[in-house]
């Protein structure tokens, strides 16, 4: 597999579905602004966002996607349809327990609420009983979203990653539906709205999964719960690579906890605005590598090849560092104006706008982790052991609740995002060592060559971009289309510098640029 071109597919969906969902959050911003009604509704958004994060890219398709691999590849089994017996029967264990869930976070409403949010900072009994509601609202999305990632897994291991990865168009083309055809002068009534459209995209996801299945010769039956040795290993596997996989997620939801309990009104918006653009890079490069990576690799290590999947591995370090220093660096110096033009109009006033871009700076330090883990946990899972990532997230967990008590008093709402990027570094350390150290991994000469260079060209666009900005900030509070010609200068400057500075410092040659010419030839 071409595993540029394959992320390349994965990655350019979601690009289309992160700039769909900044078109999302900018009306969110107008609409809403920031205040009680945004943060009820993002705390009430943050508990089906982390379980998809944990589901659709991390637990179940790292335990489910190897196993199921395993069962078509078999040589003395049926194939594909030993695959999908085994798919049925994961459902049948998986869907009751998805409606019991489901009940039961709709009862313990109330509580579920107090633990995401802390008890906010200074709300009425009313105040938080709409939190309550939104949180009511949002919850049935939870089981949808599970059983969207057991098809998309299926359609993974099968290399149709694109209908996966287009799945969550859908969430941001409702969102944004109910925005422009269900806002209202009242915050409270547009939030509603909004976390009401979050469950009816769910179903839509679902949907589009099923039709895409049947397209793809694979039809599920639902059957009674059976409970055999697949299943058991499934679930033993679905358990610790749930914390290891969403390790940045929960760290996310401790920190807005902690926001929304100590810091003012609006602080959880601040926050949630910039992980949103620090999303951006992360959703186009970590999850796609991720998508990509663990089907990759869990073929190559079932059929021994280990020095293959070694270089797959490398390569898809060295493409993560390529893609995601430029945009750490980009994010760090440039976030004002970024978030101004995105967000900076309506009830999203000038201040909100300087507090988000604080925010941004602080998440994208960690930016480069955030991916990295994506890159080296299929290392663990192709292997079929999570259990080694979830003893180093909880590490990770202990090491962000540390940073948020200690730097939210003084930073006030840089401090929860500085805290989860350094406790997601701390995280990357750990995977790389045990993995360099059980032999899965080494770094080769061409990936010790080029990662230096890579960062110093990152660090000379970065000063480009510190002295060229502030040409750019006149045009970023105009009309939709100024404020669009003006960020498209601006990243394909940074482009640009990043282009000739890599290929000065040696970071990326004229061999491939002719290597990359002659494969796009051939495609």
């Amino acid at each position: 597999m071409n595993l540029a071109k394959a992320l390349a597919s994965v990655g350019g969906l979601t690009l289309a579905s992160r700039i769909l969902g900044l078109a999302r959050d900018s009306l969110f911003a107008r609409f809403v602004g920031a205040g009680f009604a945004s943060d009820a509704f993002l705390i009430a958004f943050r508990l089906p966002n982390m379980f998809r994060a944990l589901f659709a890219e991390g637990a179940f398709a790292s335990a489910f996607i190897p196993m199921f691999n395993k069962k078509v590849a078999d040589k003395n089994g049926s194939g594909l349809p030993a695959g999908i017996n085994f798919a049925e029967e994961a459902l049948s264990v998986l869907l009751p327990v998805l409606i019991v869930m489901t009940v039961l976070l709709e009862v313990l409403a109330w509580p579920v609420t107090l633990l995401l949010s802390g008890g906010f900072n200074d709300v009425t009994h009313d105040q938080f009983a709409f939190a309550v509601l939104l949180s009511r609202l949002t919850i049935p999305y939870l089981a949808l979203i599970s059983l969207v990632s057991l098809l998309g897994g299926i359609l993974n291991s099968l290399n149709k990653f694109w209908v996966n990865a287009a799945a969550p168009i859908l969430l941001n083309l409702t969102l944004i539906v109910a925005l422009l055809g269900f806002h209202s002068d009242d915050p409270l009534i547009t939030a509603r709205n909004q976390a009401i459209g979050v469950s009816v995209s769910g179903a839509l996801q679902l949907l589009w999964l099923v039709l895409a299945c049947r397209a793809n010769g694979v039809s599920m039956r639902l059957r009674m719960p059976v409970w055999n040795a697949d299943v058991k290993q499934l679930l033993a596997l679905i358990l610790p690579a749930a914390a290891g996989a969403g390790a940045v997620q929960i760290n996310l939801l401790i920190s807005t906890a902690i926001a929304a309990r100590l810091l003012a009104h609006g602080s959880v918006t601040y926050i949630y605005m910039a992980d949103r653009l620090n999303q951006l890079p992360l959703g186009l490069i970590g999850i796609g590598l991720g998508t990509v990576l663990l089907p990759t690799i869990s073929r190559q290590l079932g059929g021994g090849q280990e020095a293959e999947a070694m270089e797959t591995q490398n390569r898809g370090l060295e493409l993560a560092l390529l893609l995601t220093l430029p945009a750490a660096v980009a994010l760090i110096v440039c976030g004002e104006p970024i978030a101004a033009a995105l967000f900076g109009y309506g009830k999203f006033d000038a201040n909100d706008v300087a507090r988000t871009a604080e925010a941004l700076a602080a998440f994208s330090i960690g930016l480069p982790s955030y991916i990295l883990v994506k890159v080296l946990t299929p290392g663990y899972y192709a292997r079929q052991d999570t259990r080694t990532p979830v003893r180093y997230a909880t590490i990770s967990m202990v090491a962000n609740l540390v940073g948020n008590l200690i730097l939210i008093v003084p930073l006030q709402h840089m401090g929860p995002p500085l805290a989860t990027a350094l406790a997601s570094t701390l995280n990357v350390a750990m995977l790389y060592r045990t993995l360099v150290k059980r032999g899965h991994f080494t770094v080769d000469a061409r990936l010790r060559r080029r990662g230096p260079r890579l960062a110093l060209a990152a660090v000379a666009m970065g000063g480009a971009l510190w002295f060229g900005q502030d040409l750019m900030l006149p045009y970023v509070h105009g009309s939709w289309l100024v404020r669009g010609i003006a960020l498209a200068v601006l990243v394909s400057a940074g482009c640009a510098v990043y282009a000739v500075a890599a290929v000065a410092t040696g970071a990326f040659s004229r061999a491939d640029l002719a290597l990359l010419r002659r494969r796009k030839r051939a495609a």
